[in-house]
Order: C-alpha cells, then structure tokens, then sequence
C-alpha cells in the first residue's frame, strides 16, 4: 500500500515539473521572438516619429516657398576604426532659409592601396529636430565602394519642414547639426553583372 501511495504522489509532481518546463520555455521562445520584432519595430518608430535624431525622407520638395526665419545647419563627419577613409564636409556650416531645398557635399578619399567597401549612418542634433528634417536625397544606407586611392563627392539634399515654426518647443532654435559616421563593410553584398557587360570569365576560358 505504501509504494502504491508514493507512485500516486509522484505522479503528479512529475506533471507539474513538466507543465512549469513547458511554460518556461514557451516564455523563452516569446521573449526571443519579440526581441528580434524590437529591432524593426524601434527602426520604424525612430523614422515615424523623429525619435533618437532619426531624420525623415522625404521624395519632393515642399509646396509652400522658404520661410524668411534662417536656421544654421552645421555638418559633422566621422569614420569607425578599420576603414581607411578621409571623409570631411565641402562646408562646415551654412545658412540657409527654413523650408529651402539644400544641396551640400561630402568628400570621401580612400586612402587605402586596396578597394574598401563602407556604408554611412546618420543623425541630426538636437535629437527634437528629427521629424523636421527632411532628405531627399543621400548616400546614407548604402554600400559604398571606392578603388585604391579614390576620391568621390557625394550629394545630401534636404530642407527643414516649415511645420517647425509651429512647434513652440522648438522658438529658440537657431542651429542643426548632420552628423554621418561611415563604418567598415567586410564582406559587401556582391553586385550582379550588367546585361551589357562582357563576361570577363567566360572570355578567360
């Protein structure tokens, strides 16, 4: 009677061991699972709303003209450790009308003797002015590669929305700062051979 009463007793105990290991490895998977939705979601807040200095894109130019009220827009450059670029500003600092479609330069050297790959990110300052500053055009995001030695200019186009006369929060600002950091690509994505490019390979054979 006595072994019979202990198996009854363990029996259970062993279910509810297995039921606790199940959910806790269900909270597992849930949590690992909703920190790789985090990341995506976090990048479509920032760009949705401005938040952490993110900048908006936008694809045309404002329908209203410029604003007589004049805003200086600083440019800030900056390269990782590992990539042996130069990477500067054509102009450090402008004025320019809010509202107004601008067009400055980046130069990029690559001072290497081999053919680097890199890729900028970005971020305006201060961090509030984010959702006003609108790109039209830039090379952030995208693989860039430069042969030994070259040099590249490369365009940003962009205007500060005139909504931001508005914005009370923002009545005594008088100055936006760019900042780009490209950082090194190691293993670049390959690009595919244009249709109209002989085929190098095939013509060694």
């Amino acid at each position: 009677m006595e072994q019979e009463t202990t198996k009854k007793t363990k029996a259970p105990r062993l279910t509810r061991d297995a039921l606790v290991a199940a959910i806790c490895g269900a909270v597992v998977v849930a949590m690992v699972g909703a920190s790789y939705a985090a990341v995506p979601f976090y990048n479509w807040f920032c760009r949705a709303t401005g938040f952490n200095g993110t900048t908006q894109v936008a694809t045309s130019a404002p329908s209203a003209a410029p604003l007589a009220r004049k805003i200086a827009m600083r440019f800030d450059s900056n390269v990782a450790p590992g990539l042996p670029w130069k990477f500067e500003p054509e102009q450090t600092e402008i004025e320019v009308n809010i509202g107004q479609v601008v067009t400055v330069y980046y130069t990029v050297t690559n001072q290497s003797a081999r053919a680097t790959t890199g890729q900028a990110a970005y971020n305006v300052a201060p961090l509030t002015v984010g959702a006003y500053f609108q790109k039209i055009n830039c090379f952030c995001f995208t693989e860039q590669t430069f042969a030994p030695g070259e040099k590249r200019e490369m365009p940003v186009v962009f205007y500060v929305d005139p909504s931001i006369a508005s914005d009370h929060d923002n009545d005594g600002l008088n100055t936006i700062t760019l900042s780009y950091t490209f950082y090194h690509v190691r293993d670049p994505v390959p690009r595919p051979v244009a249709a109209g490019e002989p085929d190098r390979a095939k013509g060694n054979l």
